[in-house]
């Protein structure tokens, strides 16, 4: 074959692998991760918020992202434990986690897989990871605990109801983070001239009962924590506070939208905005050993004025001024 021939014979080959070349280029990695819940089924408008950030970041479900959900329909460690063995099996490349009693299932199964902590309590009182600054070991993520955040909430109730002195407050029993953060939560409530009453909830059977043991024991005002179990449950306790008029303190729009008086806690779309940084940078090749964990940097003051007429009580315009949200 003389030099021209090879040349033509050579080009023409080139132009023919062009397109497997390409389509090789093309094909998408597809990775998989695990979210674990720590309650019932979300609906698939509540995915899409959870997502969206993960979107932004380039991570599109079903064309390089594979989720594998797991849902419980139970916020105790024993529902948790077999799911989260589950996603290990699977060979998920993280799993994501919702609450700390699902924080705590993923770290009983996993000390290779790294986990990312979407939201839960003070990781460190409860023995998730060594230090915020330094987590070590495979878990990091975003504790909705911030500085003094429970101080500046019992610390506006007060300031929308001033003759507030006892609360009643609902803790998830199965939540070991609500025993390590009590003595912070007293010391909050002691600042704010206000008496703590503890009220302990392990089934949903049981919230009607813990509103009414509340008011028997002389509540002046409602908390209610973004639990799993409250959460779901939101409705009811805002109708079961309302026949007892107790004015709720709660924990996001949703809580208010339900029947809530007032909202202070930490920004939703921070939570999920840093939550899906974690996941990207880890999928990237980050070690969660050398991402400390994150807190509150953004916080939401919330008011449902309609709450407020059927309770008879008039917030104060300095109140209203300063509301990120305010539900007419």
């Amino acid at each position: 074959m003389d030099r021209r021939s090879f040349i033509c014979a050579f080009t023409t080959l080139l132009v023919l692998a062009g397109p497997l070349v390409a389509r090789a280029q093309t094909v998408t990695t597809i990775r998989r991760i695990g979210w674990l819940y720590s309650g019932t089924d979300v609906s698939a408008s509540e995915i899409e918020e959870e997502i969206a950030p993960l979107r932004e970041l380039g991570w599109i479900e079903g064309r390089n992202l594979l989720v594998e959900r797991r849902y419980p329909n139970s916020n105790r460690a024993e529902v948790l434990l077999p799911l989260a063995e589950e996603l290990v099996r699977l060979k998920v490349e993280l799993i994501v986690t919702e609450g700390t009693v699902a924080t705590l299932a993923a770290k009983s199964v996993t000390n290779n897989i790294p986990i990312v902590i979407r939201s839960s309590g003070d990781p460190v009182s409860t023995g998730l990871v060594a230090s915020l600054a330094r987590p070590g070991g495979n878990i990091t993520g975003y504790s909705v605990v911030g500085p003094g955040i429970d101080a500046k909430s019992v610390a506006v109730l007060r300031e929308l109801v001033p003759s507030t002195q006892r609360i009643g407050v609902l803790q998830n029993s199965a939540n070991p983070y609500f025993r390590a953060a009590r003595k912070n939560f007293e010391e909050a409530c002691r600042l704010a001239g206000i008496h703590p009453i503890f009220l302990e909830v392990a089934a949903t059977a049981e919230l009607e009962s813990a509103v009414a043991e509340a008011v028997r024991q002389r509540a002046q005002a409602l908390f209610v924590h973004a639990e799993a179990i409250f959460f779901e449950n939101r409705v009811e306790i805002a109708r079961a506070a309302l026949r007892h008029a107790l004015p709720t303190l709660v924990q996001g729009k949703k809580f208010l939208e339900a029947g809530g008086l007032i909202s202070y806690t930490f920004s939703w779309a921070e939570l999920q905005r840093r939550g899906a940084a974690f996941i990207d940078k880890i999928l990237r090749g980050a070690k969660p050993r050398d991402l400390p964990i994150e807190q509150p940097t953004q916080f939401v003051l919330g008011i449902n004025l309609r709450t407020a007429k059927e309770l008879g009580i008039t917030v104060p315009q300095s109140l209203l001024l300063r509301a990120d949200e305010v539900i007419q």
